[in-house]
């Protein structure tokens, strides 16, 4: 399961010109499910989103978490994270999981961020979604159920 994770005043996202999805100061998670993810990378990833401390303190300092903000979560799901460019100039997907793994595993991980306490709103899985952000910092993290960046 990989990540690509956000710190964000707004954002929204649009299917076929309509809103289906806004937070406001928080965090934008970008998901891609692989074949071989499981429950424990959902949980892994998602006390990792809802603990990093990328959010500032009275000093500046990045040092506080969504959860201490009482920020929201906007959860987008997105293979395309997984596409694999190491060869030619056309990405394979061979890693991303099919949609009959990749629903469940994507809503186990909003569940599993909804149960820390975080307003969570979600894309549309499979859409064609125009996402709109502003990038506060601009401060973004990858993170990886695998690899552990």
């Amino acid at each position: 399961m990989r990540a690509v994770v956000q710190r964000v005043s707004q954002a929204r996202v649009l299917v076929e010109g309509a809103v289906v999805a806004e937070i406001g100061t928080g965090l934008l998670v970008l998901l891609g499910v692989e074949r071989d993810d499981s429950e424990q990378d959902c949980s892994y990833l998602a006390d990792k989103t809802s603990g990093l401390r990328i959010f500032e303190d009275s000093d500046g300092k990045m040092n506080r978490s969504v959860e201490d903000i009482g920020g929201a979560v906007l959860v987008v799901s997105q293979f395309t994270l997984l596409g694999d460019c190491r060869k030619g100039r056309r990405p394979g997907f061979s890693a991303a999981a099919l949609p009959e793994q990749a629903v469940p595993l994507y809503e186990n991980y909003v569940s599993d961020l909804r149960r820390r306490g975080l307003p969570v709103e979600t894309g549309v899985f499979q859409a064609s979604m125009q996402v709109e952000l502003s990038n506060q910092g601009p401060v973004t993290m990858l993170l990886d159920s695998r690899k552990r960046f």
